[in-house]
């Protein structure tokens, strides 16, 4: 036994050996801050607490929509169901490394018709035949089972293994961006409400207007051309009403096409101004490291692990491969006797494969794992940097978009006073109706344009959220 123990402990160490390559997440090639200047606003940086959807949007119609898209959609369906393959292949490449046990049991009739003479040795010979002859059997063993000395089939489970954690990161990211879309669905729909109530509530002036310049025309105190350009306003207001009609429509199918059901009027937000007041917020200085838990870099990372894992098993290609067979059981010729100690029978046969010339295929399959590899690294650092600058950007947005809220709203209250005083210049006789016009059409931008930005500031939340891999 003493002598045994060498070649055993050689054995054991030889069945921890492993070809696959240590595995270090590669540094990030993108700056350790980011961009600093005029569009930025002056925090310290610091890491992001995880965040719920719940934590960003408080509107509770908007939160019971998202919540009926992550129930409905078919993205998530078809995540969820790669998620379980490749927890079912990981399964699979993790039994390999485990032997496999079978039973059998049989039993044999043959044809007795031939005689069979045997020498016993003794001098006298035994006759055997003439009748059918039966044997029984019940075996137990193990099915080649291979010792994965090199870490053959322990790569394969790694890189099984990866792929299973990367499909969660994928499933991770779909939900990640239904939610987005699903709260930029509502907010264009919010939006495109206040436009339409603008548009109507400029149609409805400017059928004033008209029916002013009409009479004034009639009184013989105001051109004609006068009244054409009162027209012209109106026909204007017309077609943007009916063109918000058409927006809000559309809003409304693509909301239902993400939600995967029918979107109720009593589920739609009013306007962008009702939704503003129920949006949260996310800190402005942030550590960049807090990309590397972005669903799309997690799924890279583990792509490039799995690749990893791969370049292991291609090495260990290159070594024997040793397969053991083992069985064990009782055979007999007659039922009753199989259970009696006579009837024990085993055999054992390992082998041994030693790859000599394959045509350059275990070359090539290397090659391949390592190219991979190297395309898996490039992935990763891509999604980082993209991810790096869309962070970036929506950063620069955050730090002048309430400057520029700030502008628009006093643009628009101003509007409103200058149109309110030519309108009653032009009704009392003191001013021309053109420069009521040109009032008017700047009340009618300004309105629209702090609806947008508006928007843009929401969005700009939304694409906050996402870029930074909040969690549903």
């Amino acid at each position: 036994m003493m002598r045994r123990l060498p070649g055993l402990i050689a054995l054991a160490a030889l069945a921890a050996c492993s070809l696959e390559p240590n595995f270090q997440r590669p540094d990030p090639a993108i700056p350790q801050s980011w961009p600093v200047g005029d569009a930025y606003l002056k925090n310290s940086e610091a890491g992001l607490p995880i965040v719920s959807y719940r934590d960003i949007f408080h509107d509770p119609k908007l939160q019971a929509i998202i919540e009926r898209a992550l129930a409905n959609n078919q993205d998530l369906a078809l995540a969820a169901a790669n998620i379980a393959a490749a927890r079912a292949q990981y399964h699979v490449d993790r039994a390999a490394l485990l032997p496999q046990i079978d039973a059998s049991a049989g039993v044999r009739v043959s044809d007795g018709n031939s005689r069979t003479t045997t020498n016993t040795g003794t001098g006298t010979t035994v006759t055997t035949g003439g009748g059918a002859q039966s044997s029984y059997n019940l075996d137990v063993g193990l099915t080649s089972f291979e010792i994965d000395l090199f870490g053959r089939l322990r790569s394969l489970s790694h890189a099984a293994f990866a792929q299973y954690l990367g499909s969660e990161a994928a499933a991770r990211a779909t939900r990640l961006t239904l939610i987005a879309e699903v709260a930029e669905a509502y907010l264009t729909a919010a939006s495109d409400r206040s436009l339409l109530a603008i548009a109507v509530d400029t149609e409805r002036s400017a059928g004033k207007s008209v029916e002013l310049t009409h009479a004034r025309l009639k009184g013989g105190v105001a051109p004609r051309t006068e009244l054409r350009q009162a027209e012209t306003v109106l026909d204007q207001a017309r077609a943007d009403h009916a063109l918000q009609i058409t927006a809000v429509s559309q809003d409304r199918n693509a909301l239902e096409l993400l939600v995967g059901a029918r979107v109720a009027d009593a589920e739609l937000p009013a306007s962008i101004e009702s939704v503003d007041g129920l949006l949260g917020e996310l800190p402005a200085g942030l550590d960049s490291t807090v990309l590397l838990r972005r669903p799309d870099v997690v799924q890279a990372e583990y792509a490039l692990r799995a690749a990893n894992a791969r370049i292991g098993s291609a090495r260990a290609a290159f070594f024997p491969r040793i397969a053991l067979t083992a069985i064990a059981g009782l055979a007999s010729t007659a039922l009753r006797s199989l259970f009696t100690g006579g009837a024990f029978t085993w055999q054992i046969g390992p082998s041994v494969t030693l790859p000599i010339f394959d045509g350059g295929a275990n070359k090539g399959n290397l090659d391949l794992a390592k190219a991979q590899r190297d395309a898996a690294l490039a992935q990763y650092q891509k999604a980082i940097q993209t991810a790096f600058r869309e962070v970036a950007d929506a950063l620069a947005r955050q730090g002048t978009i309430a400057r520029q809220f700030d502008a628009q709203a006093d643009l628009a209250a101003g509007a409103q006073d200058n149109a309110n005083l030519q309108r009653a210049r032009y009704q009392g006789g003191i001013d021309t109706y053109l420069a009521s016009l040109d009032a008017e059409r700047t009340l009618y931008a300004a309105r629209r344009a702090r609806a947008a930005v508006r928007l843009t500031r929401a969005a700009n939340l939304v694409a906050l959220y996402r870029t930074l891999g909040g969690e549903g």
